[in-house]
């Protein structure tokens, strides 16, 4: 069986579950049995003549001919999806750019971006979605995103290991603050000392970002009240009085009432920046307006805190 033979159906499996990093994630993204997701993928591997994933205990990572197959299956993915919108009289969606951010982006960067592309470009779509960092990446690889919002922590290492790699500016670097209730003794100073936080109960992420949520440099072993994946039902609980949090620095021009995000004093830096990135390539004009907006958002973001 030669590479040409292989299916449309087999290209889009392949680049789903390079996406989602998983052949069970794919399966239900797809709404296949993970059986039915595995033929497609051996039958392209029997295609290409070479093993596309490295399967791990953790998910699946793209061997060097995975790579390459999946550069060339978004272009055909995405060339045949264009002809099929022209064909039913849809409208080309060259002024359409795909974004992704990670939660706490939608606090604030994100809606001055695109109220500013409202104004200044409204032919432009942008159709965005939330994801953590690690999904982004695996999203840009696959190229169902064109640019994304990622976080990332000292000691800022690239977004991931693949080749090549992709394309990354930073937009802001700030410092982690630390949320706590408006009535807390510690709201009436301007700032925290590492020696505050200790002893206090925290409102930390759940499953994997557990620890999300407890200031890093604590030199003692927390105790997590609450746990919640959504940062808004942090601050709340914050709000209630039932702990204190961490948050980005941005999070303090949008923090409902009756908390107070304050900055921290003593110990390491606990610095967080802000990245876009995209796959190392021109980007389309629209893509590129985009990337402005996100870019002018953040210096306004910045100069507001």
């Amino acid at each position: 069986m030669a590479f040409t033979d292989a299916s449309l159906t087999a290209l889009r499996v392949f680049r789903e579950v390079a996406e989602r990093g998983t052949l069970t994630a794919a399966a239900t993204a797809l709404g296949y049995t993970q059986s039915a997701v595995s033929r497609q993928i051996a039958s392209l591997e029997r295609a290409a003549g070479a093993p596309l994933l490295d399967r791990r205990h953790d998910g699946v990572r793209l061997t060097a001919a995975g790579q390459i197959v999946l550069r060339r299956a978004t272009a055909v993915v995405d060339q045949l999806d264009a002809t099929a919108r022209e064909l039913a009289g849809l409208p080309a969606e060259r002024g359409t750019v795909r974004l992704g951010w990670f939660p706490t982006a939608g606090a604030d960067l994100l809606p001055r971006a695109l109220a500013a592309l409202r104004r200044t470009d409204p032919a432009i779509t942008v159709l965005s979605r939330e994801g953590g960092t690690p999904a982004l990446v695996r999203a840009l690889r696959a190229g169902t995103l064109d640019i994304a919002l990622l976080a990332s922590a000292p000691p800022f290492r690239p977004p991931d290991t693949e080749t090549p790699a992709l394309t990354v500016h930073t937009l802001t670097e700030r410092s982690l603050r630390v949320a706590v209730p408006a009535d807390d003794p510690l709201a009436r100073r301007d700032y925290l000392d590492v020696a505050d936080l200790r002893g206090r109960r925290w409102i930390a992420g759940s499953g994997d970002d557990r620890v999300m949520g407890v200031w890093p440099g604590l030199d003692e072993r927390p105790e997590i009240a609450h746990t919640a994946r959504d940062w808004l039902a942090k601050l709340h609980l914050v709000a209630a009085g039932c702990g204190i949090t961490t948050v980005p620095g941005a999070i303090g021009t949008v923090a409902p009432p009756g908390v107070r995000v304050l900055p921290v004093r003593g110990g390491p830096g606990e610095q967080r920046r802000v990245l876009l990135a995209h796959l190392p390539r021109a980007l389309p004009e629209p893509v590129v307006r985009v990337a402005a907006a996100l870019r002018a958002a953040a210096l306004e973001t910045d100069a507001g805190t």
